[in-house]
C-alpha cells in the first residue's frame, strides 16, 4: 500500500479585489481609488474589475 501526501486544497491570495482590500487595511472605497488613480497603489484589470496584487498592497503599506 502506497502512502500518499495530502495536499492543500486552501489557495494562497495573490490578489485583492478592491472591497476586500478595503476590508483588510481599512480604508473607504474612495481612498482607494484615489491612491489607484495617483499612482501609489498599482492595479491591474481583469475585464472591467479591479485587482490590487498582494505585493502592492504590501507595498503600500510599508510605504505609509
Amino acid at each position: 500500500m502506497v502512502a500518499m501526501s495530502k495536499t492543500s486544497t486552501k489557495t494562497e491570495r495573490r490578489a485583492y479585489r478592491v472591497p476586500e482590500f478595503c476590508e483588510a487595511y481599512r480604508v473607504s472605497r474612495d481612498t482607494a481609488y484615489k491612491l489607484m488613480r495617483s499612482g501609489k497603489l498599482k492595479y491591474f484589470s481583469i475585464g472591467t474589475e479591479r485587482r490590487i496584487s498582494v505585493e502592492a498592497a504590501e507595498a503600500l503599506a510599508r510605504a505609509s
